[in-house]
């Protein structure tokens, strides 16, 4: 089974915020067809789609901080997370993530990140790749859905055990 974690990029692309309508570089630009072609294609192949706490939070600051529509790309964003909370399909759950944030992890965090930021990996995409590294020990097979090839090269290499289905 495949999990798809979606980075805060490739949301406010998916949800059309201003001034972020294509991430990436010249040679591998996303836009909104793209994105949404992706995620359709996950879909229809069963991919569980994930968003982390730190897309969440990066993506409702931009939401907040543009112009226009805000409400309205406000509420697109709500709605995904009324799924996730209720684990409607494609979405998974929050709860499972939350292992992340214990104690334990919060100080392995801690001890990690500062040379993780030296290579210019924000604490957001640390987050990521630990969300990343959860799923594939778990046995999943894992993608994340990045215009960001710095945080695209932790993509846990492919796992050959067999998942079980963890809420989150």
């Amino acid at each position: 089974m495949k999990i798809l974690i979606i980075d805060t990029n490739i949301l406010c692309v998916y949800l059309k915020v201003p001034y972020m309508d294509d991430a990436g570089p010249a040679n591998d630009k996303w836009n909104y067809e793209r994105v949404s072609s992706k995620i359709t294609e996950e879909i229809n192949n069963k991919t569980i789609l994930v968003l982390p706490m730190a897309t969440l939070i990066e993506t409702g600051n931009h939401i907040a901080q543009t112009s226009g529509e805000i409400y309205a790309i406000a509420q697109d964003l709500a709605n995904i997370i009324k799924k996730v909370a209720n684990e409607e399909e494609p979405w998974a759950a929050f709860t499972a993530q939350s292992e992340l944030w214990n104690e334990e992890n919060l100080v392995k965090l801690a001890n990690e990140w500062p040379s993780l930021a030296v290579q210019k990996l924000s604490i957001g995409d640390t987050t990521i790749k630990n969300v990343a590294k959860y799923y594939s020990d778990a046995g999943y097979q894992v993608e994340i859905l990045t215009a960001d090839q710095g945080l695209k090269s932790y993509e846990p290499a492919i796992s050959n055990t067999i998942p079980r289905r963890r809420k989150g």
